[in-house]
């Protein structure tokens, strides 16, 4: 790794870096609404997002800058183990065609603004409601850290983080500068923001991997000398490998089919749903949001590139800009850094709007004020929003990096056991409340102890996500083993309140609410102000 500061790369990525400061301002004024001081707005950006500005939204939300580090890091560091990231995003997408148009159709009628509004709204309870909301604000923090993590090694790779002995405020000083930048234009511009850079963003890396792709493996030597250097490696290493092994392959699979379910449980992919302008706008982008899918098993190759390239990383999550640093010219190492540090802004900034909305509507109108208006609500979610990252920038300057990545594995066996309340919900008012709530609670119950219980080279506890599944003796992903404690725990509960015909709540829902569409009585058509008449 240099130890010098690369001004040419540093150079670009802060032309990058200003370019997109200068758009989150501006964003404010894109689409701007007669009536600003309103979650709808602030956070949902009007509701009015067309096919492919909801496109860029979800797929800035989605694949992240950690996606960008730490995918090809999993492959560098552990074989072809870390390749169960592309079978989930392909897994996903169908899962999503089924619910996400019933949920944006309820959302819009009744005016639902998070997930824990709609599972209040359907149930009739607000412990449950308050259940899903902690549990998004618990699994969101930590992920926000991550974008942080990710920014932080992109400096230190370009010389600019300082060394060990460097003052604490000098070393950090980058980082503070760029959270200051996201947490300004956040705050003033909402959702807007993000929706915006993110055309910038996913552009510079497609350009990233498109050109990674074939320039790093002609330097090379071609595939097959990538491959083979790999190969090398992991028999040598007696890890991992070209293919998991036999005994991993559970754990591939259920890994695969958890994180697909958990996926859009996720606040902040819920928040970049809600804001689009119909139901068919949701249709379309699942049927095109696979070409991520595509991108993502290229990014992942990069770790057999950096293997190749003869990277020495003591930490995988700098293996990949290190790979750039070595092996692109200075100007393009910085367009490459520069896709991962805005890659990092663009989820921050959706995932903190995602979890400000969460406390406001679902904590602190449920529980707090009820009476507050549009405005306070719109004014408590722009602070709650800034709160929730310099908790995030605490958490990164203060921790060690492993705990973080930690906490957000937690957070991924954590967020699916909201999976029955709202999927369930979509479909049936069959479960009982209370059942969902018992169901729930000894998901995150099981899933944090049998986390803890889990260790690694380098720690007791929380050193992964899977560990041997209960009756079958495989190892498996933590999270579905806990999901499905959890849904057996919710049906055999909810046969015995019925029985004892316990009260179940009132659904303010109809059935006709979960497919009404733009247009249909009480469902307004939501069109940008200044380009009503223009297609997305």
């Amino acid at each position: 790794m240099n130890d010098g500061v690369n001004g040419v790369a540093l150079a670009v990525f802060i032309f990058f870096f200003l370019a997109v400061t200068v758009m989150g301002f501006l964003a404010a004024r894109w689409r701007k609404a007669e009536n600003e001081h309103s979650l709808d707005e602030w956070g949902l950006g009007g509701r009015s997002f067309g096919t492919w500005v909801t496109w860029f939204l979800l797929g800035g939300d989605l694949y992240t800058a950690y996606t960008f580090v730490a995918v090809p890091a999993a492959i560098y560091a552990a074989g072809a183990a870390g390749f169960f990231a592309v079978p989930y995003t392909i897994l996903v997408y169908p899962l999503i065609f089924t619910f996400l148009p019933r949920l944006w159709s309820v959302s819009h009628k009744h005016g639902y603004v998070t997930t824990s509004d709609f599972v209040r709204g359907r149930f009739g309870s607000k412990g449950l409601s308050l259940a899903v909301a902690v549990t998004g604000l618990l699994a969101t923090m930590p992920y926000i850290a991550l974008q942080l993590v990710g920014i932080q090694a992109v400096l230190d790779v370009m010389g600019v983080g300082g060394g060990e002995n460097t003052n604490w405020f000098i070393k950090d000083l980058p980082l503070l500068i760029a959270f200051g930048v996201l947490a300004a234009y956040t705050y003033s511009s909402g959702l807007r923001a993000p929706a915006l850079i993110a055309f910038v963003k996913d552009t510079l890396i497609y350009i990233v991997i498109a050109v990674a792709i074939i320039y790093i493996p002609i330097k090379l030597g071609g595939f097959d000398e990538i491959f083979t250097a790999a190969n090398e490696k992991y028999t040598a290493a007696k890890a991992g490998g070209l293919v998991p092994p036999e005994a991993g392959q559970w754990t591939y699979a259920t890994l695969a089919l958890g994180s697909a379910l958990a996926l859009f449980m996720y606040p902040h992919s819920i928040t970049a749903t809600l804001s689009s302008r119909s139901r068919e706008v949701i249709r379309r982008n699942t049927t095109i949001l696979p070409l991520y899918s595509l991108m993502l098993g290229l990014l992942a190759l990069l770790g057999f590139m950096a293997i190749a390239a003869g990277v020495k990383a003591t930490n995988p999550q700098l293996a990949i800009p290190q790979l750039f640093e070595d092996m692109f010219p200075s100007w393009f190492a910085g367009v490459a850094f520069a896709a991962i540090g805005i890659g990092a802004l663009v989820p921050a900034a959706i995932m903190s709007i995602a979890a400000a909305n969460l406390f406001t509507r679902n904590i602190y109108k449920d529980f707090i004020k009820p009476d507050a208006t549009p405005a306070q609500e719109t004014k408590v979610s722009k602070l709650v929003s800034l709160l929730v990252k310099v908790g995030a920038l605490v958490f990164v300057l203060t921790m060690d990096k492993t705990v973080a990545i930690n906490f957000q594995l937690l957070g991924g066996i954590w967020i699916l056991q909201t999976f029955p309340a709202l999927v369930g919900g979509l479909f049936t008012r069959w479960f009982h409340r209370w059942a969902l709530l018992a169901g729930w609670a000894v998901g995150m119950v099981y899933g944090t102890v049998a986390a803890y219980g889990v260790a690694s080279p380098t720690q007791k506890h929380f050193g992964g996500s899977a560990k041997e599944i209960p009756g079958i003796g495989e190892i498996g992903y933590i999270g579905l083993t806990a999901f499905v404690l959890n849904v057996v725990v919710t049906v055999v509960l909810t046969f015995v309140l019925k029985a004892a015909k316990a009260p179940e709540g009132i659904d303010e829902t109809r059935p006709e609410d979960y497919t009404a569409d733009a247009g249909d009585p009480g469902v307004e058509v939501e069109l940008p102000p200044a380009t009503a008449g223009t297609s997305h």
